[in-house]
């Protein structure tokens, strides 16, 4: 597969939706996490990242606009023992209750489907990165309607052992803006993953659309020792 460069991708779709990215640094060091979200409706833009616990949290920047919360606030990140999960939805808590009680990743993912948003039918999107001793592997997610009719649900799993050094995945809702949206197609994008923190988190909030970006979540694991340096941006700001 073709290595992309993930911030023209991003600069080139005004509108890719909530997306993932799980890979490698360049150094081999740490295990890269990040998630983002965009909004066009002002209930979708009308929101923030914030830390909870180990995970990340999505609540109301302005409680007072707050119109429909069910499909907007939730628990993108959230961590169980060694496995770092994060999704695009409450399906984050499904993969953590039924994975406690010691059911796989794609087990876990059975019992949701995509969103019942008519007419967009916007898939879920999950991760997930699983620490080992001094390395650690991850997987991406996709549950789908069948070509936007809701009538069937379509469901990959993307598995990665050994990653790459620079290497990951990119997997996102939308592959453009439009009415209905349409869903992503395909395998998981390659894309570069650079060794620092900030430069990665630098290159993708400045790709996304300056109207559509709400906000960003990225996360480094040090392999060895497990420790974590996340970085969290949001558009709406106190």
């Amino acid at each position: 597969m073709k290595t992309i460069d993930i911030c023209q991708e991003l600069k080139n779709n005004a509108y890719p939706g909530r997306g993932i990215v799980l890979g490698k640094s360049k150094d081999g060091k740490s295990a890269a996490i990040a998630y983002f979200i965009m909004g066009r409706s002002s209930n979708s833009r009308n929101r923030v990242f914030v830390e909870d616990g180990d995970g990340i949290r999505t609540q109301a920047f302005d409680p007072s606009k707050l119109e429909d919360p069910s499909l907007i606030i939730y628990a993108p990140v959230r961590v169980l023992g060694n496995k770092t999960i994060v999704t695009n939805g409450d399906q984050t808590d499904t993969i953590y209750e039924l994975m406690d009680k010691q059911m796989t990743f794609e087990q876990a993912l059975r019992s949701r489907e995509f969103e019942p948003d008519c007419p967009n039918y916007t898939p879920r999107i999950s991760g997930i990165v699983r620490q080992t001793e001094g390395d650690f592997n991850y997987a991406l997610s996709i549950l789908k309607s069948a070509d936007g009719n809701p009538a069937s649900c379509r469901r990959y799993t993307f598995s990665y052992n050994d990653p790459i050094n620079g290497q990951g995945h990119f997997i996102h809702t939308y592959m453009e803006d439009g009415d209905p949206l349409p869903s992503f197609e395909g395998e998981p994008k390659q894309v570069e993953i650079p060794d620092d923190i900030d430069v990665f988190c630098d290159m993708l909030w400045t790709s996304l659309n300056e109207d559509n970006k709400v906000s960003l979540f990225v996360r480094y694991i040090d392999i060895e020792t497990g420790k974590t340096d996340t970085r969290i941006v949001n558009k709406n700001q106190d």
